[in-house]
């Protein structure tokens, strides 16, 4: 297991309840590595934290990680089905938005 990775497990599964529906993804490309975190719902905001704020830390404190050994480290947070901002992948019509926002 990469160190970035295993700071970003340890890190997440010493904040949530269900460590067990931790999920972490590794892949590296020209653009450096992209670390994609899926955690149970009911997990997500102590992920997310207040205004962002512990998504903010665990990302500065991956790019550290990351520096330590000449990578850059990114972090994708996966929303959970039926989230806030999730798409179902269906596309809606104009008429269809304004009619939700209406």
């Amino acid at each position: 297991m990469e160190q970035d990775h295993a700071y970003l497990d340890l890190t997440v599964k010493a904040l949530v309840d269900n460590p067990d529906s931790v999920v972490i993804a590794r892949s590296v490309d020209e653009m450096g590595v992209l670390l994609t975190l899926t955690v149970a719902p009911e997990d997500m905001g102590k992920i997310i934290g207040k205004d962002g704020n512990i998504a903010k830390a665990i990302r500065t404190l991956l790019r550290v990680v990351g520096m330590k050994h000449n990578a850059r480290v990114n972090l994708k947070i996966n929303e959970p089905m039926g989230g806030k901002h999730f798409d179902s992948g269906e596309n809606k019509t104009l008429d269809q938005v304004l009619g939700d926002i209406a």
